[in-house]
């Protein structure tokens, strides 16, 4: 069978290939928001601090808003919400514009970013979308949460380098504007397609989907593996700075996410050897998965420490990289299994979110460690935290849940998989 089989097969399905196509539109300026903000604060104002106290203060109320905006998504359905909830945030985003351009007080600026926090996670949206779509099919599941890991990584390998031309190359808010025009179109082509979007649970039929069994030590990883892509940005750029090639950083980076992103892609295509019909299996996987990254992770570390190459350390982040993807893949499953029924976009959500968390804890700690140590000593950062994150997955793997969690699309009694050589 050819690889590219279970893609063609999930592409197959009604209006897959349009949500999908609107979903990458919508996605791709995820990766630019932060970075066009920063390039168009910093030469304006002439402060980088300014500027990343601003990103900062973005991703701290995204943190807080993001739940309460899936929440909306689940409880009345992705168009109704996800179309409204974008063009507030789009007000934010032109509105930050307007401020730098016309020299706003420095407070105004984090008034404006604040408010692009109610954006929709449109990847949870389509990790919803197929959770409905492939309903009882674990192995094909499997395979869409594979390609959507990929989508991501590709759309923040491909959106800073977007975002650095057209500030660089057109105008210092070219990249902010053509985010948001690129978010709305994307988020107008994605709400269109209401033949595929989960029906809406008008009443919530559970508590809140972090409390749910199994999902607090699964929510504590994901921000310790936040902590890790936070950290090994800021120590690449860092090395890259210290070694005389601060433009380079963009492109080591780019590589780390190429690895992830064809990981994904072959993760997805892989026939796994026996169906997760349990959590503890599917616990026991993403274990594996995380003691892989730790491992792979330890390279790039030995890169800088033993030759302090710049070429040797885009190889070891190529290689380190190819981990993440099925960490993430494998976490999500997690996320869908242990998320309440009704309450998918939520959970998925609160998983970003934390994920977000780490990534702003691990840039301050790499940062820090950059500063006052060495940059190589901030490849320490992401190795400390993949530790962590392990630490805390293997007893989740040992441990068998004790309230089985609500139906959700791979545990549904009417849906389960009985093919052997299903995966997932």
């Amino acid at each position: 069978m050819s690889p590219l089989t279970p893609y063609r097969r999930l592409f197959a399905l009604p209006g897959a290939l349009a949500f999908t196509l609107g979903n990458l539109v919508a996605r791709l300026p995820m990766g630019m928001f932060s970075v066009s903000a920063v390039i168009m604060i910093a030469g304006a104002r002439g402060s980088y601090a300014l500027a990343g106290a601003v990103t900062a203060t973005g991703l701290a109320t995204t943190a807080v808003v993001a739940p309460w905006t899936a929440r909306l998504v689940d409880r009345y359905g992705q168009a109704r919400v996800a179309v409204p909830a974008t063009a507030f945030a789009l007000l934010g985003g032109t509105g930050l514009v307007a401020c730098v351009r016309f020299g706003a007080p420095d407070w105004a600026l984090f008034a404006a970013y604040a408010a692009t926090a109610t954006t929709p996670n449109t990847g949870g949206m389509s990790r919803a979308r197929w959770a409905h779509l492939l309903r009882g099919d674990a192995a094909a599941l499997h395979t869409a949460n594979s390609f959507e890991q990929a989508v991501d990584e590709l759309c923040f390998m491909l959106g800073p380098v977007l975002a650095a031309f057209l500030c660089g190359a057109v105008a210092p808010e070219a990249g902010m504007l053509v985010g948001c025009a690129l978010l709305m179109t994307g988020v107008l082509l994605f709400a269109a397609q209401r033949s595929t979007q989960p029906p809406p649970r008008r009443a919530a039929v559970s508590g809140s989907p972090g409390l749910a069994p199994g999902m607090p030590p699964l929510l504590l990883s994901f921000l310790a593996t936040g902590a890790v892509f936070g950290a090994m940005e800021v120590a690449t750029i860092a090395f890259a700075d210290e070694r005389g090639h601060p433009s380079a950083a963009g492109v080591v980076l780019a590589l780390q996410a190429a690895g992830s992103c064809g990981a994904g892609l072959v993760f997805g295509a892989m026939r796994r050897g026996a169906p997760l019909r349990t959590d503890v299996l599917a616990a026991r996987r993403y274990a594996v998965c995380v003691g892989a990254m730790a491992v792979l992770l330890t390279l790039p570390l030995l890169a800088v420490r033993l030759t302090g190459s710049l070429v040797v350390l885009a190889g070891a982040l190529l290689v380190a990289g190819m981990a993440t993807a099925p960490t993430m893949v494998t976490g999500m499953t997690l996320v869908q299994r242990r998320t309440p029924e009704g309450r998918l976009n939520e959970g998925m959500t609160l998983a970003v979110t934390g994920l977000l968390g780490g990534i702003a804890g691990g840039s301050a700690a790499g940062g820090w460690m950059a500063e006052h140590l060495s940059p190589a000593a901030g490849f320490a950062v992401p190795v400390a935290a993949a530790a962590t994150a392990l630490a805390i997955a293997v007893p989740g793997a040992r441990t068998r849940l004790a309230v089985r969690p609500a139906r959700t699309p791979l545990s549904d009694p009417s849906n389960r998989v009985h093919n052997s050589g299903s995966t997932h």
